[in-house]
């Protein structure tokens, strides 16, 4: 069914191909970042919930990175378009890698700035759940990933995403308790005296 899917992805018509092909490279145009570094810059200036929501985004980045190099590393998962799989039929519009692809970090990373972004600021990471659909779904078809890898990526970026998402929550719970002075104190321990 994994193969169907693809296939019937993968073979979507022609004229799709620049937009999900830019979606798999835009990181590469110096434009892009740029658009990405203002972006960060402009979360951080309107406040410290923002700001916490972009710095946790970019340590979950890090850490699905991490953990999808390590799925590839200890379950090693040919690609589509590599001949022990489906060779000739994939249409590959990106470059050939030589890699294993078991889960796609485009989309473990997009997934997880999504996710830590929405669980820290709510509404600002709702337009990232959908460039994360689409970047998942430009991995497809591309021909650099089956639905599956797709699918163990996202899952991988949503659970990197949350957990940086609830400890960046609860930073920000702290601070704004300190702050507050409704911290509980701590009693002075009776036994020195």
């Amino acid at each position: 069914m994994d193969r169907k899917l693809f296939l019937w992805i993968n073979h979507w018509p022609n004229f799709m191909a620049p937009f999900f092909l830019f979606l798999s490279v835009a990181l590469k145009y110096w434009w892009i970042r740029v658009i990405l570094l203002v972006y960060i810059a402009w979360m951080i200036y309107r406040g410290k919930r923002t700001g916490f929501a972009v710095l946790f985004a970019l340590i979950a980045v890090a850490i699905a990175n991490t953990c999808t190099n390590l799925w590839k590393a200890y379950w090693p998962m040919h690609r589509p378009f590599q001949p022990q799989e489906l060779g000739n039929l994939v249409h590959l519009r990106v470059g050939y890698a030589n890699s294993m692809g078991t889960a796609s970090a485009h989309s473990a990373n997009m997934a997880s700035v999504a996710v830590a972004i929405t669980v820290i600021a709510g509404k600002d990471g709702w337009p990232w759940i959908g460039i994360a659909f689409l970047v998942g779904l430009s991995r497809v078809y591309n021909g650099a990933h089956f639905p599956w890898q797709v699918l163990l990526g996202w899952t991988t970026g949503i659970v990197c995403g949350l957990a940086c998402g609830y400890v960046g929550n609860q930073i920000l719970a702290y601070q704004d308790a300190k702050k507050a002075g409704n911290l509980p104190v701590e009693p002075k321990d009776q036994s020195a005296t």
